[in-house]
């Protein structure tokens, strides 16, 4: 029997049919191989045991309350695995809101490795959110037997016996860390501001002094202004300020000292529009309207500072305290 060719067209048409089928058999073996890649990649953290003390401290980290943090970071003063370091940051995760919790791991902490400062010094933090002061002083005591020559004891002393209204002892503590970094600008900027408020203004001067060189010259003379102030003699400090924002115009601290001078000396109108412009270069910061809005209500411009307190409520929603307490209206 003879077989009937197929026309020309028809033939073109079949062959087309078949490269279309192939490329689709490839297209879908393709999809195929994609998907199954990428459902691997799903799986793979099923595979990973859940109880790592690092995915433990992920999950917490990314937690926004304490209380939810709890269950993960808790059992990680039991997990061998857990490093001295990952049970300090655990610590530090619950130390506002759950400071017993915190206590314990960063108790762990120091049995794993005693002879590491860090622990001492979030010791000593967490004895005094305990309100544990002997427990705050046995800590800084072992910080500064293991480091004898490290200022971070030193620094914490200073900032707990300033919480505690204590400025002459933390200026005492100010000064060994100070004589620790002497060349370190941020140590010696601390130790400025409490010996003014310890009233020891020409001491505060004379640090200031031997820092020149570390700090951009306009920031000292805002500093230099600042000591000025505390000790009462605005006209001096205004003189200050004004040669600090006029070597940097962008220098937002400058204006706002400047501002809070200026209102000192009567001069409220050139304080508020020294402190607006303190606002425009820094609009991320809100000291500058609170001060504004405290200076309006001082003033008994009630309906300014309404406006500057609505202002503040728009652009810092998340700073409720600060707002009621520097724009309190009658």
């Amino acid at each position: 029997m003879v077989r009937r060719s197929a026309p020309p067209g028809e033939s073109a048409v079949q062959e087309a049919e078949g490269a279309h089928r192939r490329r689709l058999n490839r297209g879908t073996r393709s999809l195929l191989i994609v998907c199954t890649v990428v459902t691997l990649i799903h799986l793979i953290p099923l595979f990973i045991s859940r109880n790592m003390p690092e995915q433990q401290l992920s999950i917490a980290r990314a937690m926004s309350s304490v209380s939810q943090r709890v269950p993960f970071l808790r059992p990680l003063k039991d997990d061998a695995k857990a490093t001295p370091a990952e049970l300090r940051e655990a610590a530090t995760l619950l130390l506002d809101g759950a400071p017993d919790d915190a206590h314990a791991l960063a108790l762990e902490a120091e049995r794993r490795n005693p002879q590491e400062v860090e622990t001492q010094l979030l010791l000593a933090r967490i004895c005094d959110v305990e309100r544990m002061s002997r427990c705050v002083s046995t800590a800084l005591s072992r910080a500064e037997t293991l480091a004898p020559r490290d200022a971070r004891p030193d620094l914490l002393r200073a900032e707990l016996q300033e919480k505690d209204g204590d400025v002459v002892g933390a200026a005492e503590a100010m000064e060994r860390a100070h004589g620790k970094a002497p060349g370190d600008p941020l140590v010696g900027l601390r130790y400025v501001h409490l010996l003014s408020a310890a009233k020891r203004g020409e001491e505060a001067l004379a640090v200031l002094r031997k820092l020149e060189g570390r700090l951009p010259h306009a920031r000292l003379l805002v500093e230099q202004g600042r000591v000025h102030s505390r000790e009462g003699h605005d006209a001096e400090a205004v003189k200050l300020f004004r040669a600090a924002v006029a070597e940097d115009p962008k220098l937002s601290l400058g204006f706002f000292e400047l501002g809070l001078a200026w209102h000192r000396l009567g001069k409220v109108d050139t304080a508020e529009e020294a402190l607006r412009q303190a606002d425009r270069l820094d609009p991320a910061d809100p000291k500058a309207m609170a001060a504004l809005c405290a200076i309006q209500v001082k003033e008994r411009r009630i309906d300014d500072a309404r406006l500057t307190r609505m202002d503040l409520e728009r652009r810092f929603s998340g700073r409720p305290e600060l707002i009621r307490k520097s724009c309190s209206i009658p």
